[in-house]
């Protein structure tokens, strides 16, 4: 008898190696695998502005990448209490000099835009179809972080698929014509701020709008592996929204089983116990 549905191993249409670069964009789903690919010798940027959720936020940072773009003073939004906020990114980026601020921006932006013109490998994750745009209708574009300003200053809207292929589809076109391979998955992470029947909507749309722009780019199974392979709840952490390591690994597992040769993978193993050694702390004996 089978107690379970095992996903079918998916099938990458190309392969990842330690010479490849990876830059990684998305949720804090994101950071889990890419620092496993580190920790396995890879060369990987990821999230170094913080986790993004909506894939319209995404589709903007990557087009800025493209662009060359450098952050001014006309993207840093003042609140009430003067203080900036860059609300493309992570809360971190706050303060109450904007010429500071803009530099911490730029600076890790530049970060970014390096490994992103040394990458031959984009790895982006969907987290959340929820986008917050500024009730006063200052941005056409959602913001990447509310950076916990008052809720009264933003207007939540769902966004559709059709907005959402829209926006990568031109990128994704333009990133194959210069070489760079991309791998699209949704975060398996719950968001149950939205309630049940919300994260089903929000995780649907980012599914059909995966599907639809899979000509180019391939899709990984995240999502899918987390809801219906292991199914159970034990493979969530206490918020019963986040993944446990144990399940990170799992679906970390199936990735290297897509993407990574034999000679890659035995490669990684002995990456990760270097990494581990380097990690172990011996117990002092006084």
């Amino acid at each position: 008898m089978r107690f379970r549905t095992e996903i079918e191993q998916p099938r990458g249409s190309f392969s990842i190696s330690h010479d490849s670069g990876i830059v990684m964009l998305g949720s804090c789903f994101t950071d889990n695998i890419g620092g496993r690919l580190a920790a396995d010798g890879f060369k990987v940027c990821s999230n170094p502005l913080g986790p993004l959720y909506n894939p319209l936020s995404l589709a903007d940072c990557v087009d800025k990448l493209i662009d060359g773009y450098r952050y001014t003073a006309d993207d840093i939004y003042l609140d009430s209490q003067g203080l900036g906020h860059c609300l493309d990114y992570a809360s971190r980026y706050s303060g109450s000099d904007r010429e500071t601020l803009l530099d911490r921006v730029n600076s890790d932006f530049d970060t970014l835009k390096a490994a992103f013109a040394e990458a031959d490998t984009l790895i982006i994750t969907f987290g959340s179809a929820h986008g917050y745009y500024m009730a006063d209708g200052s941005r056409q574009l959602p913001v990447g972080n509310c950076h916990k300003l008052d809720d009264r200053l933003f207007e939540q809207r769902m966004i559709d698929c059709e907005v959402i292929s829209a926006a990568w589809d031109p990128l994704l076109r333009e990133l194959s014509a210069a070489g760079k391979r991309v791998i699209l998955t949704v975060s398996p992470i719950r968001h149950l701020a939205y309630g049940l029947a919300g994260n089903s909507l929000t995780k649907a749309r980012l599914l059909l709008a995966c599907e639809r722009l899979r000509q180019y780019a391939n899709y990984f199974p995240a999502f899918e592996i987390m809801l219906d392979d292991l199914r159970d709840y034990r493979f969530y952490d206490a918020d019963m929204k986040h993944p446990t390591a144990v399940a990170i690994d799992y679906i970390y597992e199936i990735f290297g089983k897509t993407y990574f040769s034999d000679a890659t993978a035995a490669k990684a193993l002995a990456c990760r116990r270097i990494t581990k050694t380097a990690q172990h702390r011996p117990i002092r004996q006084d």
